[in-house]
């Protein structure tokens, strides 16, 4: 008999118990996902992290003592490869673009679809960036500093803005390669220059930048 395939695990950190026992009970219940442990804030997600080695963090941004952004910060300077979700309300919208800059894959809002949720989780894990344009772009439209960054995007090559475009989509390498009939590793290639040349630590900065500077397709 073949062996099933790999599930997705998830470590939901949040300091409401009630929440985490919901994201739980449903989580539980997709195929393709395992829920392999809980933290009540930041602290201890990281710890969590670390000991767990999860494939996706669910991270609560508001909780006491270690918020959600420094727990983004601390396992991305540590070198976590977990994709962390950001969950935020929409009257935390402003914790959005911080917690991308910090680390985060993406973001969805507490009152999510369940259905749409256990897919957020599942576009992450393969890779992609969940940012939603319309929004980032208020966040960011009065952040964007006055000359600098800005100007770097000259310094790509047709190919590479093409790329930088459909990382700004929230397409994986993979999606990249085939749209634009390359190989998944000139494609990375390509993302290793976009970062270099316009000093961004990951893909999720790229993307952000790229709605900051109009360079969406």
């Amino acid at each position: 008999m073949a062996d099933s395939p790999k599930r997705i695990t998830v470590l939901l950190v949040d300091d409401h118990q009630v929440v985490r026992r919901g994201l739980r009970t449903f989580l539980e219940v997709q195929d393709d996902i395992e829920v392999v442990g809980e933290a009540a804030d930041g602290a201890e997600g990281v710890e969590r992290a670390e000991e767990l080695h999860p494939d996706v963090v669910l991270m609560d941004v508001k909780m006491p003592g270690t918020d959600g952004i420094e727990a983004l910060r601390i396992l991305k300077e540590r070198g976590n490869p977990a994709r962390v979700l950001v969950v935020t309300s929409f009257t935390e919208h402003r914790t959005v673009v911080p917690a991308l800059r910090a680390g985060a894959a993406g973001y969805v809002y507490k009152d999510v679809d369940p259905e749409a949720l256990a897919g957020a989780i599942r576009s992450v894990h393969a890779g992609h960036v969940l940012l939603q344009p319309e929004l980032a772009g208020a966040l960011l439209a009065d952040e964007s500093p006055r000359g600098g960054p800005q100007g770097r995007g000259g310094t790509l090559t047709e190919r590479e803005q093409e790329v930088l475009g459909h990382i700004a989509d929230g397409r994986s390498n993979r999606e990249i390669a085939r749209a634009l009939h390359l190989s998944e590793k000139t494609v990375k290639t390509h993302v290793s220059n976009i970062l270099m040349k316009l000093d961004l630590a990951d893909r999720t900065q790229a993307a952000l930048w790229a709605v900051r500077n109009g360079a969406t397709r």
